[in-house]
Order: C-alpha cells, then sequence, then structure tokens
C-alpha cells in the first residue's frame, strides 16, 4: 500500500519540478525580450533584408507560391533568386507570423519564440549528463549568454539566432549512448535549411565532438556505452542522411552560385582576415562592431575556461567510475571545442579559414561564439552539479529562480543599453512596407546576376519598356549608383503595351510593334525564367551589364510569357530529399518495431 501511494506523489513530484524549471526558462526568455516591447524593434545590421524576406515570402503565398524562390522586391522591382540561397526556415516563420500577427510584433515574436527554444532543446540536451536543476540553470545561461543577445539585438540575424536551438541536440545525438542517427540526421538537416553558415559550423562542431568522444571512449572504456567506432558510423551516416534531407535547398544553392556574384559576399570587410579578434581595418563602423564582439568572445571563453576547471573538480569528485567516464566523454570534447575556437579567432590560424571547405564563407570568425555559447553554458552546469543539490525546499527554489531572473533583468539592461539599434524612419516596420509596394529595395550584392552590375539598376523603372537596342537605356554606375530613371526618347520604341499578368513568378505580356524592337522587362535574366513569344519558346537573349532582361520582338502583335521553372539542379534536390524522405520513414518504422518487441 505505501508504494502504491508514494510513487504517483514521485511522478507528480517530478512533473511539477520540470513544469517549474520550465515555467523559469520562459520567464528570462521573457525578459530577454523586453527591451523589444519597451522601446520597438531593434533595427540591426540584418533587420531589413529579414523584414523584406518575411513580407515577400507572405506576399507569394498569397500569389498561390507555397516555396518561393524569387524576390520580386529586391533591385527596385527587378528582383533577385534570394530564396535560392537563403535557408526557407527562417523566412517561412516569419512570413507565417506576419500571416496572423501584426507585423510590428513579428520580430519580438519571432526573438521571444527563438529564445524559448534555445533554452528549451539545450535543457533537453543538458539532461542527458546532469540533474535537472543544474540543466535548468544551464539552459537559462544559454539563451542569455552574451552572443546570443548580441545576434538577436545588434546583428538581428535572425536565422543565425534560430540555428542555437539546433546545436545543443547536434551534442545530444552525436554523444548519447542511445541509437540517434535518425534524430541526428533531422537536426542536420534542419541545421541546413535554418542558416547555412550555423550549419557549416554544425557539421565541424559535430565531427569534432565525435571524434575527441570516440577517442575518449575508447581510453576510458566505459561498459555501458556504444563502441568508440560506432560514434564516428552513427554521426557519418546520419550527415549523409541529413544532407539528402535538405538536397532540395542544398543542392540548387550550390549549383547555381555560378548564376550569381556570390563572391561579392567575402569582399573587403566581408573577409575572415578582417575580423579575427581585435583587428583593426581603418573603417569606422567595421571595427567599431569587431571590438564588440571581440569583448564577448574574452569573457566568454574566460567564463569557459573557469567553467571547465570547476567541472573537474566536481567530476572527480562527486562521479563513480561510470558516470565519471560518461562525463568525460561529454565534457572533453566541449573543452576541445573551445580551444579549437580560441585558436580560429586568432590570425595564424588564416591557413584553415581558406582550405577548409566552406570556412571563408562565414565571412566574420566570431560567429564561432554561437558554438562556444553551447559549450560554455554545458560546462557550467557540470560545475554546478557539484556545487548545489536539487531544490526541494521552497527557500532553495526561491532563491534560484531569483537569482536567475536577476541575471536575465540585467542581460536585459545590457541588451537595451548596448546592443539595441533605434530604426531610422525609411527602416521602421511601416514604412518598409510601403517601399514594398512602392519601388523595391537595394539588392543583394551576392545575389546579383553574374557578370552584371546591379548598381547599374535604375529606380521607378516601367514594368516594360520597348527599345531600339538590347543596350539601349541603361545606366553606369560608376557615375551614380541606382540613378532615378528617365525616359529617353531617341532610344524608345512606339508600342502598344498590354499587361495581362504580373505576378511575382509568372507574368503575361502583349506587345505591339510596327517594326522589330526589344522590350525590356524591369525583371533581372536569370536561367531559372522561362519565356515565350506567341507559343516559341526563346532560350537566348541579349545580356546587358545592369542585367535586365530584353526579348527581341518582331513586328506585329506578340504575346509573351513568362514563368519561373524548376531548373535541372532543382529536380535532382528534390529526388534526392524525396529519397532520403523514404529512407527516414523505413527506418522509424523499423525503430517502432523494434522497440514494441523489447516491450513486449
Amino acid at each position: 500500500m505505501r508504494i502504491s501511494f508514494r510513487f504517483p506523489h514521485t511522478l507528480s513530484s517530478n512533473a511539477t519540478r520540470r513544469h517549474r524549471r520550465r515555467s523559469l526558462l520562459y520567464a528570462c526568455a521573457l525578459i530577454a525580450v523586453l527591451p523589444l516591447a519597451w522601446r520597438g524593434v531593434s533595427c540591426g545590421h540584418d533587420f531589413d533584408f529579414h523584414l523584406q524576406s518575411w513580407l515577400e515570402a507572405a506576399q507569394h503565398w498569397r500569389e498561390g507560391v507555397l516555396y518561393p524562390h524569387w524576390d520580386a522586391s529586391a533591385n527596385y522591382g527587378a528582383g533577385e533568386p534570394r530564396f535560392v540561397f537563403y535557408p526557407p526556415v527562417t523566412w517561412m516563420l516569419g512570413a507565417l507570423l506576419g500571416t496572423l500577427l501584426p507585423w510590428s510584433w513579428v520580430p519580438v515574436a519571432f526573438t521571444l519564440l527563438a529564445f524559448i527554444a534555445c533554452g528549451l532543446r539545450f535543457y533537453k540536451m543538458a539532461c542527458e549528463w546532469m540533474p535537472e536543476d543544474a540543466a535548468g540553470v544551464a539552459a537559462c545561461i544559454y539563451l542569455l549568454n552574451p552572443y546570443l543577445l548580441f545576434v538577436a539585438y545588434e546583428r538581428t540575424a535572425y536565422g543565425e539566432l534560430l540555428s542555437a536551438a539546433l546545436l545543443p541536440l547536434l551534442v545530444l545525438y552525436g554523444l548519447r549512448k542511445q541509437p540517434s542517427l535518425l534524430p541526428l540526421s533531422l537536426v542536420i538537416a534542419a541545421l541546413w535549411l535554418t542558416n547555412a553558415p550555423s550549419a557549416v559550423m554544425g557539421c565541424y562542431f559535430l565531427a569534432l565532438i565525435v571524434l575527441v568522444g570516440a577517442v575518449c571512449q575508447k581510453m576510458t572504456g566505459t561498459p555501458s556505452g556504444p563502441p568508440s567506432i560506432h560514434l564516428i558510423f552513427r554521426a557519418t551516416g546520419a550527415l549523409l542522411l541529413g544532407l539528402a534531407l535538405a538536397a532540395f535547398y542544398i543542392v540548387p544553392a550550390y549549383y547555381e552560385q555560378r548564376w550569381v556574384e556570390i563572391a561579392r559576399a567575402i569582399a573587403p570587410g566581408m573577409r575572415i582576415e578582417d575580423s579575427f579578434l581585435f583587428e583593426h581595418t581603418g573603417a569606422i563602423y567595421h571595427d567599431q562592431v569587431l571590438r564588440t564582439a571581440s569583448w564577448i568572445a574574452v569573457a566568454m571563453l574566460a567564463a569557459t575556461a573557469i567553467a571547465a576547471w570547476f567541472s573537474g573538480l566536481t567530476t572527480h569528485l562527486r562521479s563513480g567510475l561510470e558516470g565519471h567516464n560518461s562525463r568525460t566523454i561529454f565534457r572533453t570534447p566541449l573543452i576541445i571545442t573551445a580551444i579549437v575556437i580560441l585558436l580560429l579567432l586568432l590570425p595564424f590560424s588564416d591557413p584553415l579559414w581558406r582550405h577548409l571547405p566552406e570556412l571563408k564563407f562565414l565571412q566574420f570568425p566570431w560567429r564561432w561564439l554561437l558554438v562556444l555559447g553551447v559549450a560554455m553554458s554545458a560546462l557550467i552546469g557540470l560545475a554546478l552539479r557539484g556545487s548545489f543539490r536539487e531544490a526541494t525546499t521552497r527557500r532553495s527554489i526561491l532563491i534560484r529562480a531569483v537569482t536567475l531572473l536577476a541575471l536575465a533583468a540585467t542581460a536585459s539592461f545590457f541588451t537595451a543599453r548596448f546592443f539595441w539599434l533605434p530604426c531610422d524612419e525609411e527602416d521602421n516596420i511601416a514604412a518598409q512596407r510601403a517601399t514594398l509596394l512602392n519601388g523595391g529595395f537595394e539588392g543583394t550584392d551576392e545575389y546579383t546576376a553574374a557578370k552584371s552590375d546591379n548598381g547599374d539598376i535604375q529606380q521607378d523603372l516601367p514594368q516594360v519598356r520597348v527599345v531600339n537596342a538590347p543596350d539601349a537605356d541603361e545606366a553606369d554606375s560608376s557615375v551614380a549608383e541606382n540613378p532615378e530613371w528617365k525616359l529617353n526618347t531617341k532610344q524608345s520604341v512606339p508600342a502598344e503595351i498590354k499587361l495581362s499578368l504580373w505576378q511575382t513568378e509568372k507574368k503575361a505580356i502583349e506587345v505591339t510593334t510596327s517594326a522589330p524592337a526589344y522590350a525590356l522587362l524591369r525583371l533581372v535574366d536569370y536561367p531559372a525564367w522561362q519565356i515565350t513569344i506567341n507559343g516559341r519558346t526563346i532560350t537566348t537573349r541579349p545580356h546587358r551589364d545592369d542585367g535586365l532582361m530584353v526579348i527581341p520582338l518582331p513586328s506585329g502583335h506578340s504575346v509573351i510569357a513568362i514563368h519561373y521553372a524548376a531548373t535541372p539542379d532543382v529536380k535532382i534536390g528534390r529526388a534526392i530529399s524525396l529519397l532520403a524522405l523514404c529512407i527516414v520513414l523505413v527506418l522509424y518504422a523499423r525503430t517502432k518495431k523494434r522497440q514494441n518487441l523489447q516491450v513486449s
């Protein structure tokens, strides 16, 4: 009778404590976004880019295009293939929030959801290797770490912010004892579909912790853990399956780089060598941001070193042999990760940045602080596991809660003071929504059509002009960047123009001329555009320095149909993802069957 009475009570007590820890996470996340509710949105470095992407994706949905490829508002209405290259999760989530909420709330809601996801996912990971109370404290520290607040407020890099919720799961499924190939592959796919630089870091991070973990497993000989080589095989299989799941995005994003000026992403000021710790380039704004990031790096590295020291003491003093070995397999890879990140922040690591695949496209070495936040917070949790026992009395619960809430309030205050950036009149949400409908925005350099200069694209262009030569009515960016368009009567050809349809990825135009001419569209030419004139497909078109689409017209009446089509690389990516999805479903069915057999 006593056993049957106390067992439900224990379950209820555990559930209550778990609910209390999660409530504390929610409270810390809410406090972290208070400056956004109090002072308004922060117009950080990437705010314009993300807001425009959200607005544009929502416009696609209204037109019935569920998965956009073309950003029609960029380049002052001429567009760019932004959604081919920027992963979909961020702009889809922003567009969804904008569909459900007033647009002025969307940045706040997005940031709050990202912080909550970071806390919950870190808590899930930390509970694998430390008491739940220590895991809860470490999770709060993770979502309040200074680099994450810097990303959320000063950089407003929403993709990077959201990806921080996935990095702890790489540790969880990469190092845990239980079979986890399937969930690890899903995390890798989600990371690639959220933020490409974070995905590059995540793959290197996973490889490092798995290799170090396998060595530790071999050296400690933990009897309950998987064979050391199994960690490597599992991570390799998960990496391949994860990349295949995300192939519908990765394959076009990789292949179609040849169709744009992708090298502009690492122009001077955006190169790795310009942003090592406390580097000085002479560009005032760049150096100011770098100085802030450098001091954040120093603080986080110092905290990591102190936590690593104390976590070592508590691991040795309070763990049994098996617990000690298990935590060594968790702790050592994190310490090695922190050391590697320190080295990558210093100039002598430049050869690694130049030769390791895709590393140079991270642009800023201090982006690795996103990964350092995982190592730092986890080591702090391990250090704390020996410093306090699980909170069981109201007083101990209250002290811990008040301490964490005070930490959150302090972090929020300093974030509002140092990271929050005001919006100019043209940057606020209402102004940008108006700009989307009236003229569009400046283009993104790295998404400029190959061998073109988006600075030559003029503002306030008509949707269609008829001109006498392919290169007619073209601006010169060496004189002025994106000048206002003015009608050139000498190069114009009289014509009757009728726009039957002008949607983001589908257009229909009727043109009548008395002589052969050229239709010049306010649309950047791109290989994915399929064009027919009077039912005949046009495969070759003249090239212009501004990259705009120009179509040769015969005399008389012409019906032009244009639509954005799936190119072969897109079809290949979709096929790979579909095949990978079938493999995932088979693995899931086999896993469930095995679990059911074990239960029975």
